[in-house]
């Protein structure tokens, strides 16, 4: 996979205003995709972080592969993180990232009643990738358009506070990336499931990947979503071209139009036609 720069100039800023701010925080809550949660885990967010009381949200639950999904809630958990699996559409577990994260911060609530301080409200920054579903989160915790919401990477462009009630106040930040990914796979599932933006990388070096991982791991969803009986035997080109048959993907002459098959195979993945899928089967053996 060639070198691209998907990581823009502002993310440089958001980095070093979120290094700045996370000191006056009570706690972290960091978004993760659930369908990807190695894979949305910004290893730059990870160093600013540090030792900070973390509540590690597991986000678009209603898409992942929920036994993959508890393999990596096994894994961070054993690293230290506390652990929620939420849905900011429709408010799965919303209304309890308030009484965990009071939960988490006993201790310190205690040590500031016993001497004799007021604590009186959590303060906590809210992390993430671009479109890790932030800004849905947080209209949902205030039931009310508290920011911009889109489906487009790179909605929320500076941090702003957002009051959900008297005793609870999170920073809202921007998505941020980060300049390198070590591992190419990373790269190709964000841009499966429309983390970076879908002209970021090559749409059939994407799809290739896509197929492949789905012939491995989810071979089943292909045969009941496009009718393919003998996936295993077919290579990227001959599945392509039969989705375009039974989609009417083809154009004159009968030549498959593979643009279009494109678009309706990422299509189907992240609106969960093809079912709960996890594109980060590899690294939840660690």
């Amino acid at each position: 996979m060639k070198q691209v720069q998907w990581f823009p100039g502002h993310m440089f800023k958001s980095l070093r205003e979120i290094k700045e701010k996370i000191k006056l925080m009570d706690m972290v809550f960091l978004l993760v995709d659930a369908r990807l949660p190695f894979s949305s885990m910004n290893p730059e967010i990870l160093k600013i972080v540090g030792d900070k009381p973390t509540l590690l949200l597991f986000n678009k639950i209603d898409l992942a592969d929920r036994k993959t999904v508890d393999k990596w809630v096994e894994f961070y958990e054993a690293q230290g993180f506390y652990t929620l699996l939420i849905n900011s559409n429709d408010g799965f577990n919303v209304n309890k990232i308030y009484s965990r994260s009071k939960e988490i911060l006993e201790e310190k609530i205690l040590r500031s009643k016993n001497k004799g301080m007021k604590f009186d409200r959590v303060r906590g920054m809210i992390l993430g990738i671009p479109n890790v579903g932030k800004s849905t989160l947080i209209n949902k915790l205030v039931s009310k358009k508290a920011t911009n919401v889109g489906n487009k990477p790179g909605v929320t462009k500076s941090q702003q506070w957002i009051k959900i009630n008297p005793h609870f106040e999170l920073l809202d930040t921007p998505g941020v990336l980060w300049p390198k990914f070590e591992d190419e796979t990373v790269g190709f599932a964000l841009a499966i499931t429309g983390a970076i933006k879908d002209d970021t990388l090559p749409m059939n070096q994407v799809v290739i990947y896509a197929i492949n991982y789905l012939k491995e791991y989810y071979p089943i969803r292909l045969k009941e979503r496009y009718g393919i009986e003998n996936v295993q035997d077919l290579d990227e080109v001959e599945i392509l071209d039969h989705i375009g048959k039974v989609r009417g993907a083809i154009v004159k002459g009968g030549e498959t139009d593979y643009d279009r098959v494109y678009t309706i195979l990422l299509t189907d993945i992240r609106n969960r036609n093809l079912g709960a899928l996890s594109f980060d089967h590899r690294q939840s053996s660690i």
